[in-house]
This record gives structure tokens, C-alpha cells and sequence, in this order.
């Protein structure tokens, strides 16, 4: 199992210590580092700024969001990474949620996979360069449709170091996971659990069935995102994350719509998440935190003693997952890969 280190998106402002846990990152043999957006910092910035120190480690986004650019603008920036970083890019995309699509970024929701199939699409043929891209979809076409006439297919200036850049998913919902099978290079999991490798499996092997699916199991890859904390104490290990469940089942979607919320139900947790959410949209943030319990943290976390992590460890080694996406500071980043080894 391998090991990338994630800085996530900013809160108010740039995350200290960044610099110092990538270049160790980068010293103790890491596959990766990525970077996030949501509604506030952007991942490509940062990702150039800071990857530019780096010489070994992947540099990726998880995730770039699709309704932030357009999927040749998305494409644009791949090759341009790829080219700086010298081959070492992953544009990890996601579709994110209604909230943050529509309310941020004013672009329409609806029909998410089918866009993401498009938009994908586009980036491909950019990418392949084997000619002007021209692409009538249901969502986007190329040349535009109506406006002045004049738009004609073009083909991009720059010559791409890679044609096939990878091209990892966001996923959560079963189908959105097939796709990522069926068209992705690799996925982007949020909130796995073991108890639900089954479940992951059954999608996966859905979209790897599919025709002209890209890749197989053997092939591809999945990067998870996976809370660890070190401390003797389970209770206040479990302190550290609880916030960030009760954040996104509570207030990272619309309550008719909040796919981490589902994610956490299905692993056995719908009276926990309704409590949850009903605490945090009505402000009452402490007592949403308060009432993430201690067992749906260890299910989608590694915490407490060292000894504890590195028995559970199996677990995830057992399961689909070929990355374990980690956070912290250098000596954190340490230890973790002292866990692991």
C-alpha cells in the first residue's frame, strides 16, 4: 500500500508547515501529494507553487472542480502541470454538489455523470492532439452553437509531454463509482470504510464490465483519503476527526442532497446522520460534533495507540484501495510511514 500526503483546500488562508511536510513527503519515498479546492483557494496554484520544490513525488488535485473551468481549460492546465512537474501530474476531477456548483460557481447541476462523461471526454481529445477538437454533446459543444458564427475547431499550441495523463475520479455514489471504473484512470474515494469494500467492489467491477471500459482492476487506481491520529487516548483521537464528519454529513450539501451524509448512512449511521444534521443546521455545531460516535470514526479512520493502527492497517490493506491519502506535519508524516512500512 502506498502513501500520498494531501494538503486539502484552505480554511482563511494557506495551511502552515506545508512546505516543510512535502519536501519530507518527498524525503521518505511518498507516491503523491495533492491539493483541494472548494469555494475559497484554488488546487492548481499551490500544487505548481509547492510541487515546484519536489522532484519524485505525483503531483495531483483531488479534486479540481469541473464546474471551476471548462474541459479544455481543465486540459490546459494538465498538459501545462505535466510539462513543469515533468511527467508527474494526476488531474483528479470531481463533480462536487448542487450548493457549491450552482450557488459559487453558477453553473447548472443536473445529470452529473453525464457531464463528467462529456467533460472528460473533451479533455482526452485535447490531450491526444490528433486533431482540431470539435464535440456536439448534450453539454458542451465545440464550436459553441450560435453566438457570432465565427468559433472553428482548434487544436492546442502545446505539444502534451503525455497523451494519457491520468485522469482520477471523485466519486461517491454507487454509479458515479462505476464511471470512474468505465472511463477513469483512477478513483477518488471520501469517507471509505472497510465494512464497505463489498459495496466499492460490486461498482467497480459494474464499470470495469462495461464496453470499451479503459482500464482493469489490475490497473487502476484508488486513492483514498484517510483521517490517522496517533494518540493513546481513542476518545480524544477521536476528538480530531469528529468535526470534520459532523462538517460534511451536517453542512456540505443541501439537506435533500448531501452525498457524504449518504455515505455515512450506508454504513450503518442513517439516525446518527439525521441528528447530526439536524444539530448543525440549526447552528448548534458543538452538539453535531458531540454526536458523531466513536465507532463511525474508527470505520472510516485509523486512531489511537500505534499498536492499534498497525493491527487495523490489514483491514485496509484487504480492501480495494491502493493509496492511502494521509495529512499532518513532518513528524506525523514520519510516523505514518513508519505504520505502514
Amino acid at each position: 500500500m502506498k502513501l500520498g500526503y494531501t494538503t486539502g483546500y484552505w480554511s482563511s488562508g494557506p495551511p502552515a508547515g506545508v512546505t516543510e511536510a512535502i519536501a519530507e513527503a518527498d524525503r521518505l519515498g511518498f507516491d503523491s501529494v495533492w491539493a483541494a479546492e472548494a469555494y475559497g483557494s484554488d488546487c492548481l496554484t499551490p500544487l505548481a507553487w509547492w510541487g515546484a520544490s519536489t522532484s519524485r513525488v505525483r503531483l495531483g488535485t483531488n479534486i479540481m472542480q469541473m464546474s471551476a473551468r471548462t474541459p479544455t481549460a481543465a486540459a490546459m492546465a494538465a498538459l501545462t502541470l505535466d510539462h513543469l512537474s515533468g511527467g508527474r501530474f494526476i488531474l483528479g476531477l470531481g463533480a462536487s454538489g448542487p450548493q457549491v456548483v450552482e450557488g459559487w460557481y453558477g453553473q447548472p447541476y443536473p445529470r452529473p455523470l453525464a457531464r463528467t462523461r462529456e467533460y472528460i471526454e473533451i479533455i482526452r481529445a485535447v490531450l491526444a492532439r490528433t486533431g482540431p477538437v470539435q464535440y456536439d454533446g448534450e453539454f458542451y459543444q465545440l464550436p459553441h452553437r450560435g453566438g457570432t458564427g465565427l468559433g472553428k475547431p482548434l487544436k492546442s499550441t502545446v505539444h502534451p509531454l503525455r497523451t494519457d495523463i491520468p485522469v482520477f475520479l471523485a466519486a461517491e455514489g454507487p454509479k458515479n463509482v462505476a464511471l470512474a471504473a468505465e472511463i477513469a484512470d483512477g478513483w477518488l474515494p471520501l469517507f471509505f470504510s472497510p465494512k464497505a469494500d463489498g459495496f466499492y467492489r460490486a461498482a467497480l467491477a459494474e464499470g470495469f464490465a462495461r464496453p470499451g471500459a479503459r482500464r482493469g482492476p489490475a490497473e487502476f487506481e484508488i486513492a483514498a483519503t484517510v483521517p490517522i491520529v496517533v494518540d493513546d487516548d481513542v476518545e480524544r483521537a477521536a476528538d480530531r476527526i469528529r468535526p470534520f464528519v459532523a462538517l460534511y454529513v451536517g453542512g456540505m450539501g443541501a439537506k435533500s442532497a448531501n452525498f457524504h451524509r449518504d455515505v455515512i448512512a450506508r454504513l450503518g449511521y442513517e439516525r446518527e446522520c439525521d441528528i447530526i444534521t439536524e444539530a448543525y443546521l440549526a447552528g448548534n455545531k458543538q452538539a453535531a460534533i458531540a454526536a458523531v460516535p466513536t465507532a463511525l470514526v474508527e470505520d472510516i479512520a485509523l486512531i489511537g495507540p500505534a499498536a492499534k493502527i498497525k493491527d487495523e492497517l490489514q483491514r485496509w490493506r484487504e480492501t480495494v484501495i491502493t493509496t492511502l491519502l494521509v495529512s499532518g506535519g513532518p513528524r506525523q508524516l514520519r510516523q505514518f510511514a513508519e505504520l505502514v512500512d
